[in-house]
């Protein structure tokens, strides 16, 4: 494994990239996605159909299909709001990112939805009761009941995300698997390297597991509240 470590700077660049393309899209599909399940449960039909139309059509493309569009198909695009022209163009972060994002909010909302409805509808209708506006319902009595029932499955859809930055390779982009290939086109070993990729994306996809089954237990328990 001499060669991996002698190469350890140029591994470093790619999985910091990597970590940061993961971080961005974990958040904010995370927060979209509550909303966006938010949406599916309690908007009204409009609403309701057009983030059943957003979801359906995300979840049934692949993900490298979704960086594509967005990639090649975005800056294509001219937008023009009271005569004011709007640019679409995206450099590959942004494009790996807008992707990712696109396709966590699209898994995390079903997800959301799902949980919601598992939650009993007596349990809202008392904070009603007690005067509670939706949002505080929602905040204080809703979502943390539906916790356990949403953390296995983001959990999941969290590690789904950090392998699928291994797509953005795809843009050219210099995160750790596009970073390994091209030292292993330089020096010529295939298998250190590889072996060296696969084992850092596992480390980061059982951490993020262990930490979800960790999360979800206290949830279980009743520790958090």
């Amino acid at each position: 494994m001499n060669e991996v470590w002698d190469n350890r700077h140029l591994i470093w660049l790619g999985l910091k990239l990597t970590l940061q393309l993961s971080a961005v899209a974990i958040v904010a599909s995370s927060l979209i996605g509550l909303f966006v399940g938010v949406g599916l449960f309690y908007g009204n039909r409009v609403v309701r159909s057009l983030l059943r139309l957003y979801v359906d059509v995300i979840r049934g493309l692949p993900i490298l299909v979704v960086l594509f569009l967005i990639y090649y198909i975005l800056p294509a695009v001219n937008i023009d709001i009271l005569g004011v022209h709007i640019p679409t163009n995206v450099g590959r972060f942004q494009a790996a990112a807008i992707g990712l994002t696109l396709f966590g909010a699209a898994q995390v909302g079903e997800v959301v939805r799902g949980a919601l409805a598992s939650v009993p509808k007596g349990q809202s209708d008392a904070g009603k009761a007690l005067g509670l506006t939706f949002w505080q319902r929602l905040f204080s009595i809703t979502l943390p009941q539906s916790m356990p029932v949403i953390i296995p499955p983001w959990t999941n859809t969290a590690a789904e995300l950090v392998k699928g930055t291994s797509l953005a390779s795809l843009l050219s982009m210099s995160e750790l698997l596009f970073a390994t290939r091209k030292i292993v086109e330089r020096t010529g070993d295939v298998l250190p390297f590889y072996i060296a990729a696969a084992a850092i994306y596992f480390v980061i996809c059982f951490t993020i597991s262990r930490l979800g089954a960790l999360v979800a237990q206290r949830y279980r328990f009743g520790v958090a509240r």
